[in-house]
């Protein structure tokens, strides 16, 4: 079989095994039958006032809602090794659930941390499902003193954590473990309109130093996915939102001194911004949010990651808050909408939310940047217009079928995008997800536009011990996604990927087992450009240690010249201890030079790359963090082709549950032989000093500064390298103020 005929036997297998299981899945759903656990249906009782955490500190305990807590991990199914009590209750305003959770004071993993920095501390979580569309939950969770992280989980994405909610958290260490006390107010969720509601629920407790979950109800990995397993309850009558308005205003005043290199300058600037978003719940499931010169701030600078001879762009995620909030609505199997794109917004507005079978995610948004060019440029000024729309569609109880466009416009020129995507439960461990995708764009000088399409499949398999994923790739040479993020276009790519783990009943290692994965990409005339055979060993050991093992043997066609790199890897990964965990790998293989100096060709040299992180918790309030990552290529004689050094070191201290004081010191260096790379001697490092009073995540005061230093020196009217990273580049000092107005 020649290269060109494998995707077409791959489409082929992928639609026959479609065939193979969708009736079966379409046939049980149409007869009434679930594919997974059936869940007895439970009613939250009323109360006349609310929960209070006194109430289950002093005196005899109430009888529990429930205590029938069983492990997820490491054991499916047996009962939680610590004794877990949780009562729940509500009243017209809030849903009240508290956790009693027994255990020796002594192991128990928490500290007075930051608002969502909760890893590596025993927590209590709440999911909830209200719509029941067996898809998507709201969660819920703190550690055992009541710090607080919350998020979206969505079935076949990764949890959604920049969700942000006001709700309330208290927690209390005991002689005999702890308490928490969590107050979900109704108007901090969306829901259906009626009488009565009926939601999906599931309770969890987390013990790190077992690396133990376990929930109520039994949520197996026996079956795939999580939300759908949810007991279900009833009543809440009578309950809503009320009047949900919400304003949030936010002012903020800079000073900042920057190096202006078009001028070969220092230059001063002030900056006084002010700005509001404001919120409208619709019937009581859909949410409007409207934005004037939105805060669009990024107080926390990206993790560091190795830039340097990357042969694709690196991704860094979005930390912005508008576009953070319910992002998960305009999700696709393929990144279609990138919010980093949009660089300098003005103004805006989106719809989101669910009604009934139907979620919508609709935004309009303008971007200043492309303006920001000194006239004559005809762009000066101007403003690039975008927006999004997606709509999908649930199909029986835990199939989607949905809908993408994107637009963006900016004089003459546009770019836009048209998906259809779907999602299908194939039986109790299998899911197929499947994505068809038009673009359209025209540059600005053009006349003619040019379109490309492309094309998404996947088939997965969840299981305790086997899992499978198998994807198929396919994008035109003209495939364009200005607003998305897709490293590659002009290609057919297949990946398959099988893991098997054993799970022996010992304490101390709770599995293990071996991983083989295979990668193959085409070009469009069938030509093999690329290919990755892998296999990695897997060990997992209480207290959340990992150890791994892997050897890859690939083939890179680079500039139409054939090489045949390699890699080695072995990771740790432990959290053992309970003030101390630590996270490191080293790699090591045969690399492609792939920015070789000007006249050179590409080359096969032997790189290295260690990582090492560690993690301090000095106190119950002092948090220390070091990340440190060196990568190196030399050519296969040994000399020094390219080296990049990344170092951070952040420092927490946490006064109290709302007010830190955090400082980052981050320190990057590129430099190698110019004459067998196209690379610069570049130095750079920056401290930067944050307190931060966070009342809640709309209301906050922050004081900040910044300074970066680069080995840069102004001389005679320009800018040179120089040794050492000594002048002053961007130094800036920031008040910002927001506040949240509920009405």
């Amino acid at each position: 079989m020649s290269p060109s005929q494998v995707p077409r036997e791959i489409s082929l297998i992928f639609a026959a095994l479609l065939l193979t299981w969708a009736p079966a899945c379409v046939s049980a759903q149409s007869a009434g039958e679930r594919v997974n656990v059936p869940r007895a249906e439970f009613t939250i009782p009323r109360v006349d006032r609310p929960l209070e955490l006194e109430d289950f500190l002093k005196g005899p305990l109430p009888e529990a809602w429930t205590t029938d807590f069983r492990q997820r991990d490491p054991g499916d199914g047996n009962p939680v090794s610590q004794r877990t009590a949780a009562y729940l209750a509500h009243d017209d305003r809030s849903l009240y659930v508290v956790f009693v959770c027994h255990d020796d004071p002594a192991k128990v993993r928490a500290r007075i941390a930051r608002r969502e920095d909760t890893d590596g501390d025993d927590a209590v979580v709440v999911y909830l499902d209200t719509f029941r569309d067996r898809e998507r939950a709201y969660m819920f969770m703190t550690n055992p003193l009541g710090v607080q992280l919350d998020g979206i989980l969505t079935e076949g994405q990764d949890e959604d954590l920049s969700f942000d909610a006001v709700w309330q958290s208290e927690g209390r260490l005991t002689a005999d473990g702890y308490v928490v006390r969590i107050v979900i107010p109704f108007r901090s969720l969306r829901f259906p309109r009626a009488p009565t509601q009926t939601w999906g629920i599931a309770l969890g407790r987390i013990i790190r130093r077992n690396s133990e979950e376990a929930y109520w109800p039994h949520l197996t990995k026996r079956v795939k996915g999580f939300v759908p397993q949810f007991n279900v309850v009833q009543g809440l009558p009578n309950i809503s939102p009320g009047r949900n308005v919400q304003f949030n205003p936010y002012t903020m005043f800079a000073r900042a001194r920057f190096l202006d290199e078009d001028a070969a300058d220092i230059r001063s600037a002030g900056d006084q911004r002010l700005g509001v978003d404001a919120k409208l719940v619709v019937r009581d499931a859909l949410t409007l949010d409207a934005t004037i010169n939105p805060d669009f701030s990024q107080v926390e600078t990206d993790d560091p990651q190795v830039t340097v001879n990357e042969r694709f762009e690196v991704f860094f995620p979005e930390k912005r808050p508008f576009f953070i909030e319910n992002s998960g609505y305009f999700q696709t199997p393929v990144n279609l909408f990138f919010s980093r794109r949009i660089v300098d917004p003005g103004a805006g507005l989106r719809l989101s939310g669910k009604a009934g079978r139907w979620a919508l995610g609709a935004i309009a948004i303008n971007d200043r940047e492309p303006g920001r060019v000194p006239a004559p440029d005809p762009l000066a000024g101007s403003r690039a217009g975008v927006g999004a729309l997606r709509v999908q569609r649930e199909l029986g109880e835990e199939s989607t079928i949905g809908l993408l466009g994107t637009d963006r416009e900016l004089d003459r020129s546009f770019a836009r995008m048209l998906s259809l995507d779907t999602r299908l439960k194939l039986g109790k461990n299998w899911a197929f997800s499947s994505q068809l995708m038009r673009s359209e764009t025209r540059e600005l000088n053009d006349s003619a536009s040019v379109s490309g399409f492309g094309a998404f499949a996947e088939l997965e398999r969840e299981g305790r011990h086997l899992d499978y994923k198998g994807s198929y790739v396919h994008f035109d040479p003209q495939f364009s996604v200005p607003l998305g993020f897709v490293k590659r276009v002009g290609i057919r790519q297949l990946d398959q990927e099988v893991q098997h783990k054993w799970r022996p009943k010992g304490r101390a290692v709770l599995a293990y087992g071996p991983t083989a994965s295979v990668s193959y990409v085409w070009g469009p005339d069938g030509r093999q450009l690329d290919r990755e055979l892998a296999a990695e060993f897997l060990v997992e050991l209480v207290g959340e240690t990992d150890v791994k093992l892997k050897r890859a043997a690939a083939f890179e066609l680079f500039d139409g010249v054939p090489f045949r790199p390699d890699e080695t890897k072995v990771s740790l990964k432990t959290e053992w201890l309970k003030w101390l965990a630590f996270d490191g790998s080293y790699k090591w293989g045969g690399v492609v030079n792939h920015d070789p100096a000007n006249g050179l060709a590409p080359f096969l040299g032997r790189a290295a790359e260690a990582e090492l992180g560690v993690t301090l918790r000095a106190t119950p309030r002092l948090w220390v963090g070091q990340t440190f990552i060196h990568s190196r290529l030399n050519t296969r004689a040994g000399s020094p082709v390219l080296t990049e050094r990344l170092w951070r070191s952040k420092i927490n201290y946490q006064f109290s549950r709302f007010l830190s004081l955090r400082a980052i010191v981050d320190y990057k260096a590129e430099f190698g032989d110019t004459s067998l790379a196209d690379i610069e001697d570049k130095k750079r490092w920056s401290a930067d000093v944050l307190l931060t009073y966070l009342v809640n995540p709309g209301t906050a005061l922050q004081v900040g500064y910044t300074d970066q230093y680069e080995n840069l020196a102004l001389i005679a009217g320009s800018v040179e390298r120089t040794r050492r990273p000594d002048l002053s580049t961007a130094r800036q000092l920031f008040v910002k103020l927001n506040y949240l107005w509920r009405l």
